[in-house]
């Protein structure tokens, strides 16, 4: 859907899935702040929810709240070449070790709460980058909410995104357990004084990686 801000006359895109149909939204402008009032026609849906959404206690409430909530879309004004990331991190000392990296590489960055808060963020927005604790909100690193939910996202949208796993039982860049976990790439917790180094590295290889494939795409 597109929106015209009555105020600035400024133009912003928002995907048709993102908007509870058959609802009235508030939101503001990006750029001028003036609140704009849209209505969001109604449209058929299917089915919803799954095991992944019992297993985290949504229902469906959850996907067709009545108004907009921007705090639950952070991003959804965010330019095409804008960049955004996605940190699932509880320990506030890693966590200040991974924003200065990411904020220099021009990231947009939100935190995640617990895995319920990151599976409500993921469904609002494809994220780039998301960093993840092997242990984030979970005891057992083998039954992490989001690497499950990751896990099952289907190629056309997964290899979109670069997933950076912090582990403490893998050594970083173990290409061979990245490939097992279905992510990218693994940082030992050990290492993350030199998380900056290691992730650019990790980016230029997923670039090289996918260029070609991309460029055919854009053919």
């Amino acid at each position: 859907m597109e929106i015209v801000c009555q105020n600035c006359q400024s133009k912003f895109k928002i995907a048709d899935e993102k908007l509870p149909s058959g609802t009235t939204a508030s939101l503001k402008c990006p750029k001028c702040k003036t609140r704009m009032t849209i209505t969001i026609p109604k449209v058929a849906s299917g089915k919803k929810g799954d095991d992944f959404d019992d297993f985290f206690g949504f229902d469906e409430g959850d996907d067709d709240s009545e108004t907009y909530d921007a705090k639950d879309k952070p991003f959804d004004f965010i330019e095409e070449e804008g960049k955004t990331a996605l940190v699932c991190e509880s320990d506030p000392a890693v966590r200040k070790k991974i924003g200065p990296t990411l904020d220099i590489l021009e990231y947009h960055i939100t935190e995640a709460k617990n895995s319920r808060d990151a599976l409500k963020k993921m469904r609002y927005h494809t994220y780039d980058l998301i960093v993840v604790n092997e242990y984030f909100d979970t005891k057992d690193p083998d039954a992490n909410g989001v690497l499950i939910y990751l896990e099952r996202q289907p190629m056309v949208s997964r290899r979109n995104i670069f997933v950076a796993l912090i582990s403490t039982r893998y050594r970083t860049m173990d290409h061979m357990t990245a490939f097992q976990k279905s992510v990218n790439m693994i940082v030992n917790i050990s290492n993350m004084d030199d998380f900056d180094k290691i992730l650019q590295r990790g980016l230029a290889d997923y670039g090289i990686f996918y260029r070609v494939f991309k460029e055919s795409l854009t053919q």
